[in-house]
């Protein structure tokens, strides 16, 4: 499924999701940024249409490298964002001295430009709201020279996948069967 495709799963009640996805073009992100971060906040949403559209967007511009790092950022921040929004938010100070013992290779090594991992792991820690995440991904993309309208523009993409599939979910499309 193309993103073209996805947005003809979009009803009419969530029109200006439709217009969203379609205005998603910014120069604020390289290629590789964008459909990296479209894929991991595709797969942070648990929505199997929302995912395989972006997946095949983002094989046709990245390469399966940086596919598999967009994975690999959903997937860790899905652990990391459970945990360290537990440690934020439970009143217990005792939980913030203890190790995660959580491994987060991919945080160290990821394989691709750190800045895109970071950028893709903030966009999903926003998605799962760990505002641990997202202020420790966001400090870390500044530190880096990352703009603060790029790292806006990361976020709002994100809030875009995600309102898609809810929309799609909505509408009773939220399995590739139900769209065919």
């Amino acid at each position: 499924m193309t993103i073209d495709q996805l947005k003809d799963q979009i009803p009419d009640f969530a029109k200006d999701v439709r217009l969203n996805l379609a205005s998603m073009a910014d120069e604020a992100l390289s290629p590789q940024s964008k459909y990296g971060l479209l894929l991991a906040s595709a797969i942070a949403t648990r929505n199997p249409i929302a995912t395989a559209a972006m997946e095949s967007a983002a094989c046709m511009v990245i390469t399966p490298a940086a596919v598999e790092a967009a994975k690999s950022a959903a997937s860790d921040m899905a652990m990391n964002n459970v945990y360290y929004r537990f440690v934020h938010l439970v009143s217990n100070p005792e939980y913030k001295t203890m190790p995660a013992r959580l491994r987060m290779n991919w945080l160290g090594n990821p394989r691709v430009d750190r800045a895109d991992f970071e950028l893709w792991a903030l966009a999903v820690s926003a998605i799962n709201g760990c505002g641990a995440c997202m202020d420790a991904h966001e400090k870390t993309l500044r530190q880096s020279g990352i703009r603060s309208d790029a790292i806006q523009t990361a976020v709002r993409f994100a809030a875009i996948v995600q309102s898609v599939a809810i929309a799609i979910e909505a509408a009773g499309r939220g399995t590739p069967q139900a769209a065919e």
